[in-house]
């Protein structure tokens, strides 16, 4: 299922625009633009949000017919459960997260003994924990952890995009993380010259304009034939002004839809 998340709102979220855009503004806007997927990832406010705007926004979900994932970071066992509680809340059957969180990050051993201790509840409750391909961590260390934790609840949210930051192949890290991908990032990347020819600029483009090889990821990860959610996001600079920004960020969502729309 093609799907929009937070980070395809980043700038409507926030606190640049005139009148930022609510979570429930937000599913509103993805139905009319006839998705039926959104991931609420990395999203401030969800965690001091109230039990009655939860209740409120879960039941928005629903009546509008949209399928709910949730993202955050990190391997904190509580932190873990707190999503797993939101899950519930919102019937999501996946969290997206990553190894690092924002504060001070364990090592890898000790990540790994944090999701044995979490899994067997995502486990009971049907819920897939998705840890995202990063620069921080090489795609086969993480591969690596998924493996050694071996839960069938367990697996990879692959963006290649990321991983460029650490010098790795986005094609590398598509066949390294293919067979334990549970969940897709969709955004295309570029490089561009900075100002004099000193250096480049590595940010987002519009889809199918910039270096992002989709075809490759879809004939390796075979997503749609695996049930695989494919989650809308961007990498927009801001564009000077919160109109212009706001303009193109809706601009780069349509484009993207069609674009993934067309290789259905």
């Amino acid at each position: 299922m093609i799907g929009l998340g937070s980070y395809a709102y980043f700038w409507q979220h926030s606190d640049r625009a005139p009148e930022p855009l609510s979570l429930i503004g937000a599913l509103e806007d993805a139905r009319s633009l006839g998705v039926t997927l959104f991931q609420i990832c990395d999203y401030a406010p969800l965690e001091q949000m109230s039990p009655a705007a939860l209740r409120d926004a879960a039941r928005v979900a629903r009546e509008l017919g949209i399928v709910i994932e949730l993202g955050t970071k990190g391997t904190a066992p509580e932190h873990l459960r707190t999503f797993l509680r939101l899950a519930e809340a919102f019937d999501a059957e996946l969290v997206r997260s990553m190894l690092h969180s924002t504060g001070p990050s364990p090592d890898l051993s000790e990540s790994e003994k944090q999701l044995r201790e979490v899994m067997p509840a995502y486990e009971r409750a049907g819920v897939t924990l998705a840890l995202e391909t990063y620069e921080q961590v090489a795609t086969a260390e993480l591969v690596g952890v998924v493996e050694r934790v071996d839960s069938l609840r367990l697996g990879i949210c692959l963006d290649p995009a990321n991983v460029v930051a650490r010098l790795e192949s986005p094609h590398a890290c598509i066949e390294q993380a293919s067979a334990l991908t549970r969940n897709v990032h969709v955004k295309d990347f570029a490089f561009a010259r900075q100002p004099g020819w000193v250096g480049f600029t590595y940010s987002g483009a519009p889809m199918g304009s910039g270096l992002h090889d989709y075809p490759h990821l879809l004939a390796t990860v075979r997503p749609r034939e695996r049930g695989i959610n494919e989650i809308v996001e961007h990498w927009l600079p801001w564009q000077g002004d919160a109109e212009t920004t706001i303009r193109t960020e809706r601009e780069w969502t349509r484009i993207a839809l069609e674009h993934l729309r067309s290789t259905l």
